[in-house]
């Protein structure tokens, strides 16, 4: 993670990679802990090849089930 920034918005530390503003957090401390263990994970993960189909599902094999829907809080007596 070489294009980040940490910056200071309000009482708040704003995590930004490029302009894309990724990760709020309360302290500068936790910011740059938070980005070093970051780049440690991308690290140890390897990249997906150009052709290799990239899943987000579960690895655990558990999916969320499509035909349940979420209701607005907003909505909800």
């Amino acid at each position: 993670m070489k294009n980040y920034s940490i910056v200071r918005v309000g009482n708040e530390y704003v995590v930004q990679v490029g302009e894309t503003r990724i990760l709020k957090v309360a302290s500068r401390r936790q910011a740059a802990r938070l980005v070093t263990d970051a780049a440690v994970l991308l690290e140890q993960v390897p990249a997906p090849s150009a052709g290799e189909d990239v899943s987000l599902a579960c690895e655990g094999g558990a999916a969320p089930d499509p035909g349940r829907v979420t209701p607005d809080p907003a909505e909800v007596p």
